[in-house]
């Protein structure tokens, strides 16, 4: 049987549809590219503090991020410093006076092990990060700042949550 020219050109035509179609991965590859460069970029702004679920920051309209420091976290019951327990809040407040030899202790140790070696020679630039519940006595807090200064730590940093600007607004309308 002899086909017709049109014949011909439709089944040429309707072969040529069969195929399946093929992914263009050189846009797909685009798109990726570009994500890593947008993660690359702004995954070097984080600050990550220790996660302690019985600490309730305080709020603060602070805009400067904190940097990588020694941390001291004051809890209900401890103090601990990157996360070693050093001494109990209630032996503290017992003690007379400014000082917790505990804790000026463990931050000289931390002197020699976490600061930079040029930071070691300069007491200014020695930073520590104090992370306490807001609802800790003021004595307790000024214990530990005064250990800390006695300590050699020039920078003392309270860790705060960021007030968002809604809420800033909202109290100076109030006012």
């Amino acid at each position: 049987m002899v086909k017709s020219h049109r014949a011909k050109r439709m089944a040429k035509h309707h072969k040529r549809n069969k195929r399946s179609g093929a992914l263009n991965l050189v846009s797909l590859m685009d798109i990726f590219t570009i994500l890593v460069f947008f993660l690359l970029v702004n995954s070097s702004d984080v600050e990550v503090l220790p996660n302690a679920k019985d600490v309730q920051l305080p709020e603060s309209i602070a805009e400067e991020k904190a940097k990588e420091t020694v941390v001291i976290l004051i809890s209900d019951t401890d103090i601990l410093v990157q996360g070693e327990p050093v001494a109990r809040v209630s032996d503290v407040m017992a003690l007379t006076g400014n000082d917790i030899p505990a804790l000026r202790q463990a931050l000289k140790s931390q002197n020699d092990r976490v600061m930079r070696r040029e930071a070691q020679d300069d007491i200014a630039g020695r930073e520590v990060t104090i992370m306490g519940d807001k609802d800790i006595p003021y004595r307790l807090l000024k214990k530990v700042m005064a250990t800390c200064t006695a300590s050699d730590y020039g920078q003392i940093s309270l860790a705060v949550l960021q007030k968002s600007s809604e809420k800033l607004d909202q109290v100076a309308a109030a006012r």
